[in-house]
């Protein structure tokens, strides 16, 4: 790879790998592509850089101004590092339902964080809401850009890149693409990218049983970072998927440590659902069949809590 001008340019042109022993016998092939190459270990990094530099072409956000969100963590990291990089001031409405480690990211890279109290660590369905309306109160000041990560159609954009990435490193070989979905913004970029570039490949959506709102059913609590986030998230279009599946958060959990015991991939909780959704689907399609899915973030962001414990 040859050098870059910044640490921005180093987005993206993540590896796609082969899973070789989690996959059950006469299952097509799954491959995973491994976000956490991208600077901040997470694939929210294109996200991050696209709402920036999108609505600085507009004059939206210009020197100067102060960017705003409310997040997770990851979404909160990578727009904290991308405004380091470029400098901007960044506020964060987040909370202690997130790993710890997420939340110290942001302020590693000059954040100033705003918490939001869980009920019992829970993601409720009524956390994601109150942390958007404090985001909305701060963001009422003058000189100030809120990214609204949850309307913001220019984070479409930067997800394009991994289906376009997709479609150069697999091609005609990929016939299901799988993804949870948070703000949607990764499910509709790269389903947007495939059909763009003439693929025919299934997408199927992944969310938490406990929450499977997409599913038609009632929103719950989870500890699924990152996803299911209690209602269906306006950037999410009925037509760019062909099916939706809801996933055991216990199972998800197990396969994140399958993932990193046998097949040397050390990813979070999301990612672990992301298999178990793309085993399933492969395991319908069978042998001649290739499944492709996404790990969002390293498992580093995870070591504080009980993830990797159990």
């Amino acid at each position: 790879m040859l050098p870059v001008a910044n640490t921005l340019r180093a987005i993206g042109n993540t590896p796609v790998v082969k899973l070789n022993k989690v996959v059950p016998s006469g299952s097509a092939d799954v491959y995973v592509k491994l976000e956490y190459f991208n600077p901040t270990g997470s694939y929210k990094d294109r996200m991050a850089l696209a709402m920036i530099e999108e609505a600085e072409a507009r004059g939206d956000l210009r020197p100067g101004m102060t960017v705003i969100e409310y997040t997770g963590g990851s979404t909160g990291s990578s727009l904290a590092f991308v405004c380091a990089v470029k400098g901007y001031r960044f506020q964060v409405v987040s909370s202690d339902a997130f790993a710890t480690e997420k939340l110290r990211t942001m302020q590693a890279f000059g954040a100033e964080l705003y918490i939001v109290p869980s009920e019992g660590g829970m993601i409720t369905p009524d956390l994601i809401p109150r942390m958007m309306d404090k985001a909305r109160e701060m963001a009422a000041g003058e000189d100030m850009y809120a990214t609204n990560q949850f309307h913001n159609h220019d984070s479409v954009k930067g997800y394009m890149r991994i289906g376009q990435e997709l479609d150069e490193q697999m091609g005609s070989m990929l016939d299901a693409f799988c993804g949870a979905v948070g703000t949607a913004g990764m499910i509709m970029g790269v389903s947007q990218a495939l059909r763009e570039a003439g693929r025919k490949t299934k997408i199927v959506v992944l969310e938490p049983a406990a929450s499977a709102v997409i599913s038609g059913h009632a929103a719950g609590a989870h500890h699924v970072e990152g996803i299911g986030v209690g209602f269906v998230p306006p950037l999410l279009e009925r037509e760019a998927f062909d099916e939706v599946r809801a996933i055991s958060e216990s199972e998800a959990r197990a396969m994140a440590r399958r993932l990193a015991r046998e097949e040397g991939i050390f990813a979070g909780t999301s990612s672990g659902l992301n298999v178990v959704g793309a085993i399933q689907v492969a395991q319908k399609l069978g042998e001649g069949h290739t499944v492709a899915t996404v790990a969002c973030d390293s498992g580093l962001k995870y070591l504080a809590g009980d993830l990797y414990q159990d």
